[in-house]
């Protein structure tokens, strides 16, 4: 998605809006919810919700009460109340989703305290905003060169500026307890400004920070996702992955967040399928699970000794000759219930077609290549003559 202003300049190269992330239709930002409901009108009678959404840095979102005075809609730069002083947003949603909104965080409208909009945002108040934003970069550099000289086990890992500039959040992650007291006074001493330090967990930092994935798209958590679940490795097991770290693992370090999309179909595909532990019983001896493929509904047995050939069986078939052991009965043998011929007639089909092509099939034929040549200079003489 994006707005007429991400369009190409007369010279075929990227336009945009040189808003980095914060722009302002709100077509191409983070975690964006689309107002479907803006060319609706309310019904007669009826009063606009007086809570607006505000977003601000990265994927930060919070919600503003608005008095009757104000006239705000979708895009609008805003002067928001804080906890010290005042910051700066852009409303990203109004009217009844918000009420939605607010409902899936859990945020009672009564109990919980909500800050109201001050007013518009002016052209001193942009420029000041915009200052603050531009000093983020710096002071993250000299605040981790600050963290190293304290021998502070901590990584600094984004720096937000309050709209007027008076006070900036640091987000940063460490494996144990920190004693920043200092820091906060050093920080404090060299930039002028009011320090609040806030612990994020790797998932969140990733979010902020943003990046590609393995699958080549933007980061999930960075994008759409919205909580973060706890990621087990058991998850791979039932999707019958390999537990490689490096593969399983995604740019936050953890385990991707997106093992736990298919792990409820592979939960319910699996209740077709009888436990790995368990052993068929035949005449000829015992069958040892070896594999299985969960979309084709296919087990490897094997018998003792004997690891080196498998026999495919299908999971009603495995079932069966289960309950029939359990009866006290036994089976002749696996090959009975084996689907090994269908595999071979694949494989055996595919080998055919593998043989039938030689190894010099990419090769020019040298008497073909002379014979183009001499066609093709019989033609130019024909076309001088004429």
């Amino acid at each position: 998605m994006g707005c007429t202003s991400c369009s190409n300049s007369s010279n075929s190269s990227p336009r945009g809006c040189k808003n980095n992330g914060t722009c302002g239709t709100d077509s191409c930002n983070k975690l964006t919810v689309f107002d479907w409901l803006s060319n609706m009108k309310l019904p007669n009678g009826e009063n606009p919700f007086d809570i607006v959404e505000v977003r601000f840095k990265n994927s930060r979102k919070e919600f503003y009460r608005v008095s009757d005075d104000l006239n705000i809609k979708s895009g609008d730069i805003v002067i928001t109340d804080a906890e010290n002083g005042h910051d700066v947003g852009i409303v990203s949603l109004s009217g009844e989703l918000v009420r939605i909104q607010m409902d899936k965080k859990k945020i009672n409208l009564e109990n919980d305290k909500i800050f109201s909009i001050r007013r518009l945002a002016e052209e001193k108040d942009i420029k000041t905003w915009k200052d603050s934003k531009d000093r983020e970069d710096k002071v993250q550099k000299e605040t981790r060169e600050i963290a190293i000289s304290l021998k502070l086990e901590m990584k600094i890992s984004d720096v937000e500026f309050q709209g007027d500039g008076s006070k900036a959040v640091f987000y940063y992650t460490a494996e144990n307890r920190v004693d920043f007291r200092q820091l906060i006074k050093n920080i404090a001493q060299a930039f002028k400004i009011k320090v609040e330090m806030r612990q994020i967990g790797l998932r969140q930092e990733a979010s902020r920070l943003g990046g590609l994935g393995s699958c080549g798209r933007e980061l999930c958590c960075s994008t759409w996702l919205t909580d973060f679940r706890s990621v087990s490795t058991s998850a791979a097991r039932y999707q019958q992955l390999s537990l490689n770290p490096q593969k399983l693992a995604g740019q936050c370090g953890k385990l991707k967040c997106c093992l736990n999309y298919e792990l409820d179909s592979y939960r319910n595909a699996l209740k077709k399928f009888p436990k790995t532990e368990i052993k068929l019983v035949t005449e000829k001896g015992k069958g040892i699970f070896q594999k299985m493929d969960i979309f084709k509904g296919c087990l490897w047995y094997s018998y003792e000794g004997e690891w080196s050939k498998m026999h495919v069986l299908t999971s009603e078939n495995a079932i069966e000759i289960i309950e029939k052991n359990k009866n006290n009965q036994k089976v002749n043998s696996l090959e009975e219930f084996a689907i090994n011929q269908l595999f071979e007639k694949k494989n055996n089909s595919f080998g055919k077609d593998i043989n039938q092509d030689e190894i010099n099939r990419f090769q020019i034929n040298k008497n073909n290549k002379s014979n183009t040549k001499k066609k093709y200079k019989g033609k130019k003489k024909h076309k001088r003559n004429v």
